[in-house]
């Protein structure tokens, strides 16, 4: 799994507007809104690189009132919620 970090800069009378649109995108799995010098920040999650083609560019930079986006790409995956999906397996937790 690929995942990519999208910063967007969105105009600013539409960002909610903006957000909502992005997060129904196939292949995105969430949407911050953020502080700083942009609007949103996007996690892309892909199998293939040439899926990001089709997802950032393709679709995400197509959304109305998105004015740009910058692209991140995450090498390793550090999360304690990945831990615990993968520890809760098939497993019922104890009362």
């Amino acid at each position: 799994m690929i995942t990519a970090i999208v910063h967007i800069k969105a105009e600013v009378d539409r960002i909610p507007e903006v957000a909502q649109t992005i997060a129904e995108l196939d292949r995105v799995s969430e949407v911050y809104s953020i502080t700083g010098d942009y609007d949103l920040v996007a996690m892309v999650r892909v199998s293939a690189y040439e899926e990001i083609a089709e997802v950032i560019p393709g679709r995400i930079n197509k959304v109305p009132g998105v004015l740009a986006t910058e692209t991140h790409l995450a090498f390793r995956t550090y999360s304690k919620h990945d831990l615990d999906s993968a520890f809760s397996i098939g497993f019922a937790e104890a009362d």
